[in-house]
């Protein structure tokens, strides 16, 4: 039996704890380091890492290239893992030292966007694409791509770190989000039964969604957490999995900033010709 944890009256930080992420994860906000961003010739400038809330964008983009929409962009990596984030560069565009963060130069003075659902919504707005001007189908698009933004946190906070990351299991915390995130599963799993996609046409919802639950039931989520979620069983959602998953420019958007895992990776993007030999 181990001693219960009681909480003191006053937390203190113990830089020590916190298992695979001790190193970046701090109290405070702020920068750490000064770094300047590098910058290139397109006109929009994304600073990012292919996690599910880096992929979202990078999906958009190539979404709206494929569409033969003037999106051109430069994509750098910022390895979350060695505190890039910090760095005053970054820190400049987005106070939350969160990625993706993007600077919108295309028009007279630099705009900067953080937090993804605000960058796919302005970028959706900006070329008319993937998100309804008004009407019925823009709220339904607006209400999922909400409840992405609320529901991922309990997926990849909350089960992915207990169940993949945490220094112990810890079984309360992994049975309590499991079972969260298998209710988000089923809610999906619904909702796709008579819908092929999540709000009417193909949109920024979908293209928000995918990167978390889509790629959980691709079994590309938090080790074996595939067989343990049993998602399998989520046959609607996989449908609508596969056949994003088989979009050329997801293909693409996928992998830009990626630079761990297997497959493919392309660590910075400024053309189309980057992708040439690897999808």
């Amino acid at each position: 039996m181990t001693t219960p944890y009681v909480p003191p009256k006053v937390w203190t930080w113990d830089q020590a704890s916190g298992g695979q992420f001790a190193n970046i994860n701090r109290p405070i906000a702020g920068a750490t380091h000064d770094k300047v961003l590098p910058q290139g010739a397109h006109p929009f400038q994304l600073y990012s890492l292919a996690t599910p809330n880096g992929v979202k964008v990078t999906i958009l983009f190539e979404e709206l290239l494929e569409a033969g929409h003037a999106a051109e962009y430069d994509a750098y990596t910022i390895n979350i893992g060695k505190g890039e984030q910090f760095g005053s560069g970054f820190v400049a565009i987005n106070p939350n030292s969160k990625i993706p963060a993007l600077l919108d130069v295309s028009g007279p003075e630099p705009l900067r966007l953080f937090e993804s659902g605000s960058i796919l919504i302005h970028l959706a707005e900006k070329f008319g694409a993937f998100l309804p001007a008004s009407g019925p189908q823009r709220t339904e698009v607006m209400n999922w791509l909400m409840w992405q933004m609320g529901s991922a946190p309990f997926l990849g906070g909350g089960f992915g770190h207990f169940f993949a990351y945490a220094p112990e299991k810890i079984e309360y915390a992994i049975n309590r989000y499991a079972m969260e995130t298998k209710r988000q599963l089923d809610v999906l799993d619904r909702h796709l039964a008579d819908h092929e996609w999540l709000a009417g046409e193909y949109s920024i919802a979908d293209m928000a969604v995918w990167p978390w639950y889509g790629q959980m039931v691709l079994g590309r989520s938090y080790a074996n957490s595939a067989e343990f979620l049993d998602v399998g069983s989520y046959k609607n959602l996989k449908r609508w999995a596969d056949a994003i998953e088989a979009r050329p420019a997801v293909k693409r958007g996928r992998i830009v900033n990626k630079v761990f895992g297997e497959g493919p990776q392309l660590a910075e993007r400024h053309s189309a010709a980057d992708f040439e030999g690897l999808v």
